[in-house]
Parts: structure tokens; sequence; C-alpha cells
């Protein structure tokens, strides 16, 4: 999967995210500090890839706010 947005999240609030996007059929990855280092200690990053814009527009909806850029040096 390509990558090119994502929204951390901490570890207890995951789960909920990932049962939303998948009632939805979004598609993801979910990545730990070990794949993403810029993740602070007890996040998450739910990893996304290029998506229709009103898909998105939902995906922001449910995160309250943009996403942030996937890096490219990874």
């Amino acid at each position: 999967m390509e990558k090119s947005f994502y929204y951390p999240v901490s570890w207890r609030d995951a789960q909920r995210y990932k049962t939303l996007l998948n009632a939805k059929g979004v598609p993801y990855r979910i990545q730990s500090p070990v794949d993403l280092p810029v993740l602070e200690d007890g996040e998450l990053a739910i990893v996304f890839p290029s998506i229709p814009l009103r898909l998105y527009a939902w995906v922001r909806t449910l995160f309250v706010r943009d996403g942030l850029r996937y890096p490219d040096f990874l």
C-alpha cells in the first residue's frame, strides 16, 4: 500500500478508530513507533493511501483534523 497521510493516535483509541474505519470500508494500515519513528511513546499511526476526496472528508471528520503527510524519508 502506498502511504500518503497518517493520524497519530493513542494505543487506547486505536481499536475504536479501527472498528469505525473497517465498518466504512476505508483502506488503512496501523504502524508502531518502530515503523514510523516520528511517533511519540504510547502512539500508533493509522496510515492511509491517497483516497477519494469524499472519503477523505469523512476520515477528516472522524479524526477532527487534517491528516499529517507521511514522511518521504521512510
